[in-house]
Order: structure tokens, then sequence, then C-alpha cells
């Protein structure tokens, strides 16, 4: 195997160009790969031999596994991969991708060396180009956050851009981004080389073998088929790219990987007379939609047009990406905009424009991790056209999840479980790309609202709050309001009525303890409490970090109702079904569809649920953290808790969704006299954030524990019975945590002047890089900026994390970076509470007056 990769090797050397190579050598004769046969087991069967299944390959063989077959259906690096445009790029919006291109680069540049094959890699640098203020913005964002982990970059003046690229037009140029450091490299090139590091650590590689489908009994992998037979495996990979989304719908238990591929045009020149030198840097000029490179002493030129075209929207096959139809007309305003860029190039022969696919996602990033269906079943797909860029970093991470059961990153904006079954419909998929491949190169805000897919999931309250001056973001496919837009928008507020889907789960067992010895056993807290108690606590992983924040409710002896973030409908229940006893009479049951969560919050919700009710709602009737069924107005069975998501007073009303429409009704016809008013989600962030109130998948994450985030009162260590990461939390309150969650209060910042926080704003700590925000919101309490964030202790001598203290954070003097100015901050380690709002009237805190959207 090791010689017929040398082989193809030694032909491609010898080939005219990277764009063709492949076409002038065969790795083995149809003849030849039929009559090779295939091992009867393996550890893993990996499925595809483009960047990101050799990369897979060869980390999972650096990590010392060797019981490895890798299978492409073509020849290797023959797909996608074949085509990319070769350009190494670390300037990401994304903290992970950051990461993940950052290692890539320096795997690259090293490969050549460590396997003998020559992969192209240059270090040319890259220009990012911006034609408005808003663009610089958004680049002296990406490069504060470059800077603090020691990738160098900086901000020029178009003059400089002039300098470096003396055949740039850059008279309409505000600004650019420089990165030294960024690379051009071959892609097919880079996956061979991959390919033959990881044959001579064992890896067993199969060209011209397709994968018919996986093998899988009692919900785990055990084998796959293929067309020449079958293998036994316990861990498949899928990386099928184009056609990942077809083969994981291919088993009997069908993997959904959300994923819909694009054409994707570049065009390549002939070299000019006096060719274009080699590291000349690549030029993105994102305002304009484009990317430029040398190639072979000419340009290599792309971009992501406004009107993408999907393709295999029915799934159409191929056994390798050939070259689809030029598309001049389409390609035109791409071409016009790399016209006014460089103007030269008018006089320069064009040799080709290439048309190959490109696959993408629904939300812009790539799919990675296990299956929540099929334990054992990992996917590395959907690559949103930076394959190259992420594969190094990405086989990595998948290679130490698969290894170690977790990667040494947070890669949960990544994980495969992020997406339901819903996002798997073609229809959904082939329009929502359509809107995805455009932001590619459109200004990145913290959060993006896709037009697509909309209204999917909606409550009987959508038609009331809309009418109502509701302005609707999406999460996991739920409809919520983000703010409202009323008439009144001055009017105090005393009491907050929101909508918030949640994920509500109940677990219940006819006979026994087993529903609480399970939960006891999955959760930190003590969940043995009275009926009627709810119960903060967290699921956890073996090292203590959370796999989900979660409420419980005893609502009897055995039976308990869970509400989890709503971004965690598919994770939360791949690990309970995980981690639950297999031979039990538990039924664990998604009751999400049943309920309409209603928030009422302030300091009048007591009176408004006590004349609905006509029942005692007072802290002696009803206590904090206390759930009861009850009548509001008509309805029966509300379940009625007295707590909140923000840290605020109030209730949450899980209502029969039959009921919906009624009791909110209800609540606001009574509330209108204590000035009740309708709140979104931007109004809770707001709330929490002020509170100290940590959110799952922004402050915390697997990676935290509750030790470092303040949850300390949410963990009972000697509540009689293990659980999951007890011992690694009984390890960090003996030896100290290497980082803690703090608030920091923004002094010197100007509201209506200064740029706002997002998250992942560096923070400083006596003039020293210490960590990055986690979360931010406007305190319509406090007049003040506020942002979460984690404090590291780092060495100055080596750089080393130490333990984090109590005194280490409350003696610094602290500044967040934005966009590379530095704010003046205060740090604190519990709640601001409303006497630090000395600019406000004493019965406006009392009242809660939130002047918020």
């Amino acid at each position: 195997m090791l010689y017929r990769l040398l082989s193809i090797v030694q032909r491609q050397r010898t080939s005219p160009g990277w764009q063709t190579w492949s076409s002038a050598r065969s790795s083995t004769s149809a003849a030849e790969a039929h009559s090779i046969a295939l091992p009867a087991q393996a550890q893993v069967v990996i499925c595809g031999g483009g960047i990101m299944g050799t990369s897979v390959a060869y980390h999972l063989s650096k990590m010392g596994w060797q019981d490895i077959v890798l299978l492409e259906q073509g020849r290797l690096a023959a797909g996608s991969t074949r085509f990319c445009a070769g350009i190494l790029s670390t300037a990401r919006h994304s903290s992970i991708e950051q990461k993940m291109a950052d290692y890539s680069n320096k795997l690259y540049h090293q490969l050549e060396q460590e396997t003998g094959i020559q992969t192209g890699y240059l270090r040319t640098g890259s220009i990012s180009l911006a034609q408005t203020q808003d663009r610089l913005i958004s680049l002296k964002r990406i490069n504060s956050r470059l800077n603090v982990v020691g990738i160098p970059s900086e901000i020029i003046s178009p003059k400089k851009v002039a300098e470096l690229h003396p055949l740039l037009n850059v008279h309409d140029l505000v600004g650019a981004m420089h990165v030294p450091e960024d690379a051009v490299v071959s892609s097919a090139d880079v996956a061979l080389a991959l390919a033959s590091a990881a044959s001579q650590n064992g890896v067993q590689i199969y060209d011209r073998t397709s994968v018919l489908h996986v093998l899988i009994k009692k919900g785990r992998v055990t084998g796959v088929e293929t067309d020449k037979g079958q293998i036994e495996c316990q861990y498949f990979v899928n990386c099928a790219g184009q056609w990942a989304y077809e083969l994981g719908l291919s088993n009997e238990e069908p993997v959904s990987i959300p994923l819909h591929a694009c054409e994707h045009f570049y065009l390549l020149t002939r070299p000019w007379d006096t060719p274009l030198q080699s590291n000349t840097p690549t030029i993105v000029d994102a305002d304009g939609r484009i990317y430029i490179r040398n190639w072979q002493g000419g340009i290599l030129s792309g971009g992501f047009e406004k009107n993408p075209k999907p393709i295999f929207t029915e799934g159409k096959n191929q056994l390798e990406i050939q070259n689809l139809r030029e598309d001049w007309d389409h390609f035109e305003p791409l071409l016009s905009s790399l016209l006014r860029r460089m103007p030269v190039l008018e006089t320069l022969e064009i040799l080709k424009l290439v048309n190959c696919p490109e696959t993408f996602t629904p939300d812009m990033k790539c799919i990675m991790g296990e299956s929540p269906v099929v334990q054992g079943y990992f996917v590395l797909a959907g690559m949103n056209s930076a394959g190259l860029s992420l594969g190094g970093g990405a086989g990595k991470f998948l290679a130490e999840w698969m290894v170690y059961g977790y990667p040494s990153e947070n890669v949960w904006e990544l994980d495969l479980q992020r997406f339901g079954t819903l996002q798997s419909s073609r229809t959904f998929l082939r329009h929502r790309v359509m809107e995805v491949m455009p932001l590619i190169y459109d200004l990145k805000v913290p959060r993006w609202d896709f037009q697509t897919g909309r209204q999917l999931r909606t409550s009987p309250l959508y038609d009331r709050l809309d009418a109502q001056g509701a302005r609707w973001m999406e999460k996991h496919g739920f409809e919520r309001p983000k703010y409202f837009v009323p008439p009144n928008k001055g009017k105090k507020c005393l009491s907050l009525m929101c909508e918030l889907p949640s994920v509500c789960w109940e677990l219940t067992q006819s006979t026994g303890d087993q529903a609480l010895e399970s939960l006891q056993y999955l959760f930190s807290n003590d969940l043995d409490v009275p009926v009627g108690h709810i119960v903060h606590t967290g699921m956890l992983n073996e090292y203590g970090g959370y796999e989900n924040d979660c409420s419980i409710a005893r609502l009897n002896k055995r039976s308990f109702f869970m509400i989890s973030p709503t971004d965690q409908q598919v994770h939360c229940w791949a690990w309970l079904n995980k981690y639950m006893p297999k031979d039990s009479n538990l039924l664990l049951e998604d009751v999400t569809w049943k309920y309409t969560a209603l928030n009422l919050i302030g300091p009048r919700a007591v009176d408004v649920l006590s004349e609905l009710s006509y029942a005692p709602m007072t802290p002696d009737h009803f206590p904090t953290l206390f759930c009861k069924e009850m009548s509001v107005g008509y309805a029966n069975g509300i379940r009625v808790m007295s707590m909140t998501h923000t840290g605020e007073p109030g209730f949450m009303l899980y209502i029969p969704i039959e009921y919906a429409l009624h009791v909110y009704n209800e609540v606001m016809s009574v509330g209108q006299k204590y000035g009740i008013r309708n709140a979104g989600y931007y109004a809770l962030r707001s709330l929490r954030i002020e509170k100290f109130f940590a959110f799952w998948g922004q402050d915390l994450n697997t990676l935290t524990t509750p030790m470092e985030c303040g949850g300390e009162s949410r963990v009972k260590l000697e509540k009689g019975i293990d659980f999951i990461g007890r011992d690694a939390l009984l390890q960090q309150k003996q030896n100290g945590v290497y980082k803690r969650l703090a608030m920091f209060i923004l002094d010197d910042h100007d509201t209506d002047i200064d740029l706002w926080p997002w998250w992942g704003e560096p923070i400083y700590r006596n003039g020293k890089y210490a960590g990055k925000t986690t979360s931010s919101a406007y305190s319509y309490t406090l007049e003040r900026h506020v942002c979460l964030g984690y404090v590291h202790n780092f060495s100055e001598d080596n750089g080393e994390e130490q333990v984090v203290t109590t005194d280490f954070i409350n003696r610094g003097e602290y500044e967040i970076d934005i966009a590379g100015h530095r704010f003046q901050a205060r740090a604190k380690l519990y709640p601001v509470t409303s006497f630090f709002t000395h600019k406000r009237r004493k019965d406006d805190v009392e009242l809660s007056d939130f002047h918020g959207k």
C-alpha cells in the first residue's frame, strides 16, 4: 500500500499543474483494484480519501491507533479536495475555527519534511481589504484576537497594501489587515502526504472501494458493507464530503448530516510576461466578494456570489468530482469586481473557468462529532469552502474525540448534535445554502437571524405576539421573540411577560427508586428533595465539564420534570440515553411539544398570579424553587415554577399547549394595571448577565466546571452517591482552579460613541492577556455594558497556567479589548446589586424600571 501511494505521488510530481495532475495518473487499474482483498475487521473504518479523511487517519495513527482502514470510492484526493483553491487563512471570526486553522498551518508547514512529499506549501501572507469603516472594524476585532494567541497580524493602510501588492487598485480602500504567516498549498498533495504518513503508521488505504452502508446493531456501529465485501468495525467515520448526507441516510438507522452542495467558481489565467512572484500575498476582498492568489505566475480568483447555484438536490452521485459546466454569465459580477480591483488583468489571457461543487451547512459552520443515534458513528464534513484551512485541526480534534472521549477544545458550535432531524429536509437545505453561501463574505454579527427555514416550530402565541410588535429569532427551529417594538416605548415596566421555548423531559418509573438513582448519577446536585422542589444542577462529563445545565422539578416520588436549553434537545437526549440503564422500566419522554413556556418576571408577578389563581403566591406559601400544578384563569394543570432564567424574581409557567392562548390573554389582561409588557430574548439576556447568570453554550461548556464558574452551590460532593465528574471536581476542590468566571463592568465606555462588546473580546489584567469574554449586554439597571468572561493566571516565566484565587481576581486592574481599543473594567465575582446605580431614583430601582427592548 505504501508503495502504491508513493508511486501516485511520483506521477504527480511530473504533472504540468495542480488542477490537472489527477487526470494524468492512475493509482491502480480496475482489475488490480478488484483483486485486492479487504481486511475482515478493523477498529476504525474511514470513508473518504480527501483532506478530511486523510487528516483523521493521520491523527488517529499518531495517537496510537493502528487498526484503521480508509476507503475511497474513486482515487485519493480526487474529490472536492482536488479543486480546492489552496488558500490557508487563519483570519477567522470563530475562536475554534481560528485554532483549527492555526494548527493546520503549522501541520502543513512541516508535513513535507515529515513525509518527503512536496505539498506546495508557501508562506505568502494574506491581506484582507476593507472598503468601508464597518468592514475595517470587523477586521480590527479579528486582529485583536489573532494577536493574543500569537498569530502575527496588523491593521495596515491602503498605501501599505499597494506596497505589498503593487497590482491592486487601492483608491477605494479605508484600510486592511495583513497576516504575514498565512500560506498557499496544493490541497491534493497535502491529502496525499497525510495518507502516506498514515500508511507508514499502519493505516490500510484502499481506493476505488465504495461504502454502501454502515452496519448497526442495538444502536452501535458493527461494520460496513462495501462493494467488495464487509468489514467488521467498532468505529465508522463519515468523511464523504459531497455524499456525506446520502451515506448517512443509507443505514437502517439513518444518521442526519445536514449539508448541501453549491457550484463554486474560480478562474485561472496564464502567467504575466514577468511572472507574479511566488510569495505575492493572497488577497481577500470581502466587500467585492472575491479572493485572489498567485497561481504559476498568473492568478487564481474566485468568490461567493449573491445568487448561488445549489446542485445534487436529487442526490446525484459521482465517483469523482468532475469540472462542471462553465457559466460566464453567472460569474460576471465576480469578474467585474476582480477587474476593478486588478485593472491590469484586462491584458491577461484567461485559461479556464473552473466550476466545482462545494458543500455548505445550515449555519456556515462545519459538522463534526458523534451521531446522537448511533454510537461509534463519527462525522467530519460540510466545510463551507474552508476545508483546507480547517482540515488539519478538524482531523486532530475528531481523532482526540474518538481516542480520549473528548476533543482538547470546546467544539460545541461545530458538533453534529447541534442539529436535529428538522434540518435534514432536502428542501430546507437547498434553500438555506442559497442564503448561507453569500453570507461567507458578508459582515459578521454576533448572531445572524437566517431568513430561510423560518416559522417551522411556532407556538399558539405566535400570531398574537407578532401583532404586538414582536421581532423574531430562531433557535433550533423554534421561533421566539428577540424584542418588541410597541407604540408606548417609554412606558414604565413593572412585570415582563416573555415566551421562552425550552426543551422539556419527563423521567418516570412505576415502581422502585431507579429514576432517582439514575438522575443522581447523571447530575451533580442532590435530587433527593421533597416533592415539588426544583433543583438547579449540571449534567457533567468525567472531566467535570458541563454537558448540560438544567432545572429539575420533582413531580412525585418517581417522576421528574427536566428543563434544558433549547439547542440541547438532541445532545441531551443522546447523553441521557447513553448513560441510563438499558434493562429497566424507566420511561424518558421528550414532552417539549406538549407545553408553551411563559416567563413572568418582576416584583408584581406575585400579584398577577394571585388574582388569576385565587391562591396565595407569597414566599411563605410558594417559596423560591418550588413547582406546583395549579389553575390559571380557567385552565387547569399549569406547572407554575417559582424561578426564572434571569436571576430576577418571578415565575415560569409551563402551559399545556391547548391552553396557551387563554393563559396568555388572562395574564396580560390582569397585568395591565401593574404595567405588564411583552419582552423578548434580548431583555432576558441583559437581565441574566447583570445578575451573573451563566448560560450553557456561551459561558458554560464541556471544558468548564462548576468550580470555575461559581456553581459550587449546584454540586453536592457528599450526597451519598457517586456521579459523573465527581472525582474531577474533588481534585479541583483540592488543587484549585485555573480559570474563573468573572463579571466586568465597563466604566469608561460611552454607549453612544464607542464600539459595543460582542463576545470573545480579549481580557487584560494588569496589562497582560488573561482570557476572553463569553457574553455581553447593555445593563439597563447599571446603565453600563457588562461582560462575563474567564480570567486565567498565565505565568510570566513560561506562560503556563497557574491557580486562580479570589484574591488574584480582586487585586487585578482590567481592560476589555474591543476592536483594538482597551476599555477599563471592574471585575466582580458576584452579582451586582442595584445599589451601584446611584444615578437612579430609589423608587425606580425598587420597581425594576427596565428601559430596555
